[in-house]
């Protein structure tokens, strides 16, 4: 144990939470619980685990931030993430502070949204992210960040329109190359062979629909 004692005592409580939560929601929400008193082994709970994380790993970097500094957003709600394996998520941290204002712990849930159907994504309340925090996921390392909003920028653009990115027909496929050229998703070289992957495409394919 390590602090005051009180500080063990909203663990033990976030702890509960997270367990109740995770097993509400099975398959279907990781819950993460960090301890923040001990950022080199910081996973104390970890419920429906989809990102291959272990209890005893490490703080993110949105935790080590939290750490740093106490007037640090209390809550990050609805933002795009990704996990490891590619499948998109949509997160949302609470940091859990004590009574000298310091934060402690931090609870994290991460929904895979893969699972839900095309009708459902296309349901703005379910899996709209909050503009106000999307540069705080630069903060989060479930996957390489500009991976992730590459992958999440064509998620969103196949769900507007009921459908998955690699359902989507020829002309539709063309106004999201185009579109994807124009927001300077094409300064990495391995972005051309991320959307061909993710439409179903030749990497020459996509270079033409650019045209």
């Amino acid at each position: 144990m390590t602090g005051r004692p009180d500080d063990e005592h909203l663990l033990q409580e976030a702890e509960r939470i997270a367990v109740a939560v995770g097993r509400m929601f099975p398959g279907l929400c990781e819950v993460v619980l960090h301890d923040l008193r001990r950022p080199d082994h910081a996973i104390r709970v970890i419920e429906n685990n989809l990102s291959g994380r272990r209890v005893g790993d490490s703080a993110t970097e949105l935790g080590l931030r939290r750490i740093a500094d106490p007037d640090y957003p209390g809550v990050i709600q609805n933002y795009g993430n990704r996990f490891p394996d590619g499948r998109p998520a949509k997160s949302t941290s609470i940091g859990i502070k004590n009574a000298e204002g310091r934060y402690v712990a931090a609870l994290c849930l991460n929904l895979d949204v893969s699972t839900l159907s095309p009708l459902a994504l296309t349901l703005a309340n379910l899996v709209a992210t909050d503009v106000a925090h999307q540069g705080e996921t630069a903060l989060e390392t479930l996957r390489d960040r500009t991976g992730r909003e590459l992958r999440s920028a064509i998620d969103s653009f196949a769900a507007d329109r009921s459908s998955t990115p690699r359902g989507l027909p020829r002309d539709q496929k063309r106004e999201l190359v185009r579109q994807l050229h124009r927001e300077g998703f094409f300064e990495t070289r391995s972005s051309a062979q991320l959307i061909a992957d993710q439409l179903g495409v030749s990497r020459a394919t996509v270079y033409n629909y650019t045209k």
